[in-house]
């Protein structure tokens, strides 16, 4: 199914990583005392996160240069925070560090970390994901993920969905990229991943963005492994 492919690549956030749920947690923790009323920690996680693609889209663009996610992430923080109608400047600057380090908390997936470790008997496994080196590096100590690399945005100075993160990711690694196959609860990653020459593996996260999530329910092309979780996904592909 996956005949020469020697490097599994996985999107992190979402496929991963269960990033909704440990942002709803730290944002509860850190920011209840400041919302006055009730706070809603998962709809301030959702928010947070819508942020997350118009700030990447300004370096895809080129009206900003390279920064990493670890800086957009603090920047969007205060713009999230006004949604709440709680001013940014009313919490005290190092309890939002504190707040913007909640990325670096996130609890994987059920199974992932088992599945991963079977993976890696037979390919070379690596992040490829628009977080940053230092933000890859504290997920994976933390949860134990046993990355042969860390890869991604900051490695190749580009993100995702841009030609350059998949293109240079297969070079970093000195393989070809049909020798490459991405790992995404996303469609549309999975698309760009397809359009430069990467195989391609859907596992579902119905629960990604919580219990009313209506994208990437289902594989939307015919990727060249579909699978539940990562323990099928695992099953297909050694």
């Amino acid at each position: 199914m996956l005949n020469g492919v020697r490097a599994l690549v996985f999107d992190v956030f979402g496929t991963v990583v269960d990033w909704r749920s440990g942002v709803a947690r730290e944002s509860a923790r850190l920011l209840a005392r400041h919302a006055g009323g009730t706070f809603d920690a998962a709809r301030f996680a959702d928010a947070w996160r819508s942020l997350y693609s118009p700030a990447m889209e300004e370096v895809r663009s080129g009206r900003r240069p390279f920064t990493r996610l670890d800086v957009l992430h603090r920047e969007n923080l205060a713009g999230a925070l006004r949604q709440f109608g709680i001013d940014p400047l009313s919490v005290p600057a190092p309890d939002l560090d504190e707040l913007n380090l909640a990325w670096h908390r996130l609890d994987p997936w059920p199974g992932a970390i088992q599945a991963l470790a079977r993976l890696k008997e037979r390919y070379i496994i690596a992040p490829l994901s628009n977080g940053n080196i230092i933000l890859m590096i504290d997920i994976a100590k933390r949860a134990g993920l046993p990355w042969d690399a860390i890869l991604g945005a900051e490695v190749v100075r580009a993100y995702k969905p841009m030609p350059e993160a998949y293109l240079r990711t297969a070079d970093v690694l000195a393989m070809r990229p049909d020798e490459v196959c991405l790992v995404a609860a996303h469609n549309s990653d999975l698309a760009a991943a397809r359009r430069c020459g990467l195989r391609t593996a859907f596992v579902a996260r119905p629960m990604e963005h919580g219990p009313g999530q209506t994208t990437d329910l289902a594989a939307e092309q015919d990727w060249d492994v579909v699978a539940a979780d990562f323990e099928g996904l695992a099953n297909c592909v050694i």
